[in-house]
């Protein structure tokens, strides 16, 4: 199909965030990657969460829990360095690890503490692996205005590495527009990130750091509430980058959208809301996710590693649901200062 007729990828943010809603708790995350050596040096992590509880009766919000992690990864994604908050036994065995499966199933089997726990420093650990990849296409975006920078490679080589990705998942199919240069992603970072922060609620979100420059951040947030006798939940998940004219743009963004049976915890209804995503083929995994109404969020990692591998989903729509897995452990906290009755 020529580009000029092909539909649009979606490119319309959902930001700033929503308020908070009295008798709900939120989980916001960050990832900001820097170069400070510059381009094919080592990138800098520096990731931060929060768990904030907004009360019923409109007092004070309450920190239930925060993280702060700091990691140094090299340009073929092992990690060099890291350290964090409160640093668990075993953090030092991630070094030398390379981002990807091997490095989720490292931290499941070295730090299995923090998944009970429903510990934020676990999410900021586990967004190791696809930030680490990802984050390199903040180089991209500079690239065009620095033909020296180290990164940038001929057309041929270019096509060779996409080849590579056939298969990764449902936007990256072999025919797909994402698979050909010069495609209808070809307008990939024209979306405006807009900020996360809503002026009316400048407590929604914890410290961000402030960037420019060579530099990317991931940023979730994970709202739960009781709502008409079910649980509630949204999560939202953004990565976005400076651009080099000024400005931040968005890469990849979806809101999920989730109710659950209040005793089982099982998922009743789900609507995931693709916001911004490179090619046009992108949105077609969401009818795929349909296949979790029925799983019990608490298995939602496993669920998603099973039924939406490879091409039966969307690398950054499984992230956003992965992460809804401790749901349950929010709501317990939540359920400890608002009581289910309020």
């Amino acid at each position: 199909m020529p580009e000029d007729t092909m539909p649009r990828p979606p490119r319309l943010t959902a930001n700033p965030s929503p308020l908070r809603r009295p008798g709900s708790i939120r989980r916001t995350s960050s990832i900001d990657v820097t170069w400070p050596d510059g381009a094919g040096n080592a990138r800098h992590m520096d990731g931060r969460a929060r768990d904030l509880v907004t009360p019923t009766d409109g007092g004070p919000a309450l920190v239930r829990a925060a993280a702060t992690m700091t990691a140094l990864v090299n340009d073929n994604r092992v990690i060099e360095a890291i350290s964090a908050d409160s640093a668990p036994d075993g953090l030092q065995k991630l070094v030398g690890e390379r981002g990807g499966g091997h490095l989720r199933q490292v931290l499941r089997e070295t730090l299995p503490e923090l998944i009970e726990s429903a510990s934020p420093l676990y999410l900021l650990l586990d967004d190791i692996s696809g930030f680490s990849l990802i984050s390199g296409w903040a180089l991209m975006l500079w690239a065009a205005k620095s033909p020296d920078m180290p990164m940038n490679v001929d057309p041929a080589e270019k096509q060779s590495q996409m080849a590579d990705r056939a298969g990764v998942c449902w936007g990256l199919q072999l025919g797909n527009s994402g698979m050909t240069l010069g495609s209808a992603g070809s307008d990939v970072g024209a979306a405006d990130a807009k900020e996360l922060r809503n002026p009316l609620d400048v407590e929604g979100w914890h410290d961000l750091p402030t960037t420019a420059g060579m530099a990317m951040r991931r940023a979730r947030r994970i709202d739960v509430w009781r709502e008409q006798g079910a649980i509630m939940v949204e999560a939202a998940f953004q990565d976005s980058a400076p651009h080099p004219d000024g400005g931040r743009v968005a890469l990849h963004e979806y809101t999920v959208r989730a109710s659950l049976d209040p005793q089982t915890l099982v998922i009743t209804s789900l609507v995931p809301i693709p916001h911004v995503l490179p090619f046009h083929e992108c949105p077609g995994a969401v009818a795929n996710a349909m296949k979790l109404v029925g799983t019990p969020i608490a298995e939602m990692r496993n669920a998603v590693l099973e039924q939406l591998r490879g091409t039966h989903g969307c690398t950054h729509l499984n992230d956003a649901l992965r992460s809804m897995a401790e749901v349950p452990s929010l709501l317990a906290y939540l359920d400890t200062l608002v009581p289910e009755s309020a």
